[in-house]
């Protein structure tokens, strides 16, 4: 038996974006069909997220999650080698939900290592220095990596600056300028904290959590619609095979049916129904009026 949520990973409200100019969304609510399918829970699957966490080597990756996950700050710094993971729980509208948080590793010799993890990720956390420019410059090709192993369309986008604590206000400025043109660009939203004063984590992680159990749902919904509608299709499919099952006989017919300027020329097969013992028999040609004459028949 799993301990309740943490009162503090309680969402009952979408949590604001940190800036309007770099947001995926500036919507101040979930979405209605979300909050309807939470209400009568039709929420059966897609409670888990994977976030994936990549940047330059000791950019903060690994205290920003400790931040969060364990309220620790360790000044101390320690290299992640391949892959370290965390998992977070939260109740989003009344449902469970977690979040899979997996700090991958900066340096270049476990690149190959971390990349194998990057696959099947609901969203990317790309992680920079807000004191170090070249961080920020290196942050597309480290999307550009995780992209590879991913669907873009079904990703979320994060782009966070860390360290906020350690730079001046006019560099904080400069940099979350650039931070922001980079993520309209690659279409990801902005964010900046500190790990170390705790400035804007816990914000950050509600937020993470709060999109992606949007997009997780939304997109289950989706999947459903898709199932109902191909048992509908399947449904009516068997109704024709059934009623063909009762066909009296099949003839070939030629048909002409001139449609934007020009006369075409067709060749059906068609089957002769019996629909009810008082009525006549009919012929499934399909929704066009066409004028033919029959040509073999099995009658």
């Amino acid at each position: 038996m799993l301990p309740p949520v943490k009162k503090d990973r309680i969402i009952t409200q979408l949590p604001k974006c940190f800036s309007p100019n770099a947001a995926l969304h500036t919507k101040e609510s979930f979405h209605p069909q979300v909050k309807a399918a939470c209400q009568v829970q039709k929420t059966d699957s897609f409670n888990v997220a994977k976030v994936i966490v990549v940047g330059d080597v000791a950019v903060g990756k690994t205290c920003l999650i400790s931040r969060f996950c364990k309220d620790a700050f360790d000044k101390t710094y320690k290299a992640t080698i391949g892959v370290d993971f965390e998992m977070e729980r939260f109740e989003v509208l009344g449902v469970p939900f977690s979040l899979q948080l997996w700090d991958t590793a900066g340096q270049e010799r476990f690149k190959c290592i971390a990349s194998t993890y990057y696959r099947g990720a609901q969203a990317i956390i790309v992680v920079f220095d807000l004191s170090s420019v070249n961080s920020l410059t290196n942050a597309r090709q480290w999307l550009e990596d995780a992209m590879k192993e991913n669907d873009p369309s079904s990703v979320l986008l994060f782009l966070v600056g860390t360290k906020k604590d350690l730079s001046s206000p006019e560099q904080l400025a400069q940099t979350e300028q650039e931070a922001i043109r980079l993520s309209e660009e690659i279409k990801a939203e902005y964010w900046a904290v500190s790990a170390k004063s705790g400035d804007g984590i816990r914000d950050f992680f509600l937020r993470v959590a709060s999109l992606t159990f949007e997009a997780n749902v939304l997109a289950e919904l989706e999947l459903n619609e898709s199932r109902h509608t191909r048992d509908i299709i399947s449904e009516s499919l068997h109704a024709e095979v059934s009623a063909c099952r009762h066909a009296y006989g099949c003839c070939l017919v030629y048909g002409d049916k001139s449609g934007r300027g020009k006369p075409r020329n067709k060749l059906f097969i068609c089957l002769f129904i019996k629909i009810c013992t008082s009525t006549p028999t009919n012929m499934l040609l399909g929704n066009e009026p066409i004028n033919f004459t029959p040509i073999f028949s099995t009658f």
